[in-house]
Formats: C-alpha cells, structure tokens, sequence
C-alpha cells in the first residue's frame, strides 16, 4: 500500500522531531523514517555523556527542556526528546530503513522495508554518526578495534589505546583511566583538540602531564595486531603492547546516499548544494536539513544552531502547495 504525503522526513533525530513538530503546525501531513531507535545518534553515545550545549539550548518547538544542572546528560536528553515526540503524538515510525527513492517529475516514490510513500517534498535530517572516518590501516578490521565508546567497564585492566583528541577521545580516556584502565592516547596533531570542552581540557592535560594518561602526539597508527599495535611517532617507530583499539577519530555523513539522490556536493568538504534561505537542496523538493548541511565540517552545525531550520523549510513548503499553479 502507498501512502500519499505532503512531506517524508528522513531521520528521527532531535532535528527530525523539529521539522515533525513544525509540519504538525502547519498542518502539513508527513511521516519521519527512522532506520533505529528514536534519537538513534544519541542513543549511541557514551552512556555517562554531558552536552556542550546547555539545555535551554538543545530545546525544540520552545517545549521547556529542565535538567538537574545547567548541561544535561545524554539520558536526560533522550528523556526530553521521547516525551517531545510522545506527548505531541508524531508520526514517527522507528527501524524502518529506506531502501530507495525514485523521482519521477515532481513526485518522490519512496521505498522502505515496511512500507511505500509518495510525496513532492523530502526533508533529510540523518546526521552523521552512522559512518565513522577510518583509519585505513591493516587490523583495522580485528574484533579488538572500536569506532564508538560506550562505557568504560569492558576496557577496565586492559592496555587501551584511544585515537583521537576531540571530545569523544578525551571523554573515554579520562573514563577508562578513572576505572582502572591502562590509558595511551595517539593523537596526529602536537595537542588536544581546540574544541575540548573547557571544563574538560584541564583535566586531559593534567592526567597527561604527571603521567597517568600517557600521549603520543605528532603520532599516527600504521598497523594493528593481535596483541601490539605500530605507531609512526616523530622519534621514530613505536610498538605498544595492546588490549583494545577505540578509534575516535570523527564520523561523517552519508555523502553516496545524498549523491544517489542528486544532491551536488562540493569537492573539498562535500557540502551540498542548497538555498540557505529555504535549505532546498539543487533537487527540487529535497531539502536538508541539520548537521548533514556541513559536509565534512561537522562541527559548524548542531541542535542548537539548526533547529531553525525546521521552520524555514516548512514555511518554503506550506508556501508552495498554498500556492496554486499557473
């Protein structure tokens, strides 16, 4: 059976939930595809994780979000975003993958594993947790390798190797060694990362500098084994006695599935093409919104700053089927 809609939002994150909250407003008829859990990126995070953002600042639709301190933890926030979606009774539907979307002139044939849509606009919110960067070196495959953290208690009295120096690295690390682990951290650059957490920063730095936490910057891995793992360092070659890998090295969004829909990309930070007063893509009726909007530059977009995008691309499309045709 096909269900006909005015809009199919793709991706069931907190940006996903805004552009649902704002065609519910506007009395638009959607749905929101979700290939996991709600919130699947956040889902994922580090159990013991605390925002960035205050909470006042993670808030969408201006629905309070009240935290037991000033920035919320990950449960807090997977608690306000499933009662956001709860209370307001979204049509959200959960692990329903989307296995392909054909345009046809000015209609969207939508196939998932469930289910077969139709509609003249597409919002895609999917963020960009699902892909992790490699590190393209041999072993990377070992079940001993990490790309995502999510507690410290399997790494506890193991040689624990984290690559990286962003937030997530640093975080694991100080988690691992705080529970009993043997903590190295390799990091490409001569320092921890610029946008540490500021509260966070000092900490990484002390626990480096009287040695619990041991670094190697400048450094790169160039092999994993079973039991070591290589290390290119500026003094030279280095081989670690090793337990576990966690390589925390960034993740990025899926460029091939918004080039399979003929989004044009940039060449050096693939960032699509779109109106930034509208946030249509260059497809007509595609429009994108949230984190996926940076490229490779993560960084630059996040809750706080792109929820305002939901409403921009709601009013561009309640604009146009309000509209008639000439």
């Amino acid at each position: 059976m096909k269900k006909k809609l005015d809009v199919v939002i793709i991706g069931g994150g907190p940006i996903g939930i805004a552009c649902a909250l704002a065609c519910k407003k506007k009395e638009l008829t959607y749905v929101v595809l979700e290939k996991g859990a709600l919130c699947n990126s956040l889902y994922n995070y580090p159990l013991n994780m605390t925002f960035f953002s205050t909470s006042e600042k993670l808030e969408i639709d201006g629905i309070p979000f009240i935290s037991n301190n000033p920035k919320p933890t990950r449960n807090e926030a997977l608690e306000y975003y499933r009662r956001v979606a709860t209370s307001n009774e979204l049509n959200i539907q959960l692990f329903e993958n989307v296995n392909s979307i054909l345009k046809s002139q000015d209609t969207f044939e939508i196939i998932s594993e469930k289910t077969n849509y139709s509609t003249s606009n597409i919002i895609v919110s999917t963020g960009f947790y699902d892909i992790p960067k490699l590190l393209n070196v041999p072993g990377e495959h070992l079940p001993k390798v990490a790309h995502y953290f999510k507690e410290a208690h399997p790494y506890i009295m193991q040689k624990t190797i984290v690559v990286g120096a962003s937030n997530s690295a640093v975080d694991a690390a100080l988690e691992i060694w705080r529970k009993g682990g043997n903590v190295t951290m390799v990091v490409r650059g001569p320092q921890i990362g610029d946008r540490v957490k500021y509260w966070v920063r000092p900490d990484i730095n002390n626990r480096i500098n009287e040695g619990s936490i041991k670094a190697l910057f400048n450094a790169e891995i160039s092999e994993i084994k079973e039991r070591e793992v290589i290390i290119s360092t500026p003094d030279g070659t280095k081989i670690i006695e090793n337990d576990f890998v966690v390589a925390l090295t960034g993740y990025r969004p899926n460029f091939e599935f918004l080039e399979s829909l003929g989004i044009q990309l940039s060449k050096d930070t693939k960032i699509p093409n779109y109106n930034e007063q509208t946030m249509e893509s260059n497809v007509k009726g595609l429009y994108l919104a949230g984190v996926i909007c940076g490229g490779t530059e993560t960084h630059k977009w996040f809750i706080e700053n792109s929820r305002i995008h939901a409403t921009m691309i709601t009013e561009d499309i309640k604009a146009k089927i309000s509209t008639p045709h000439i």
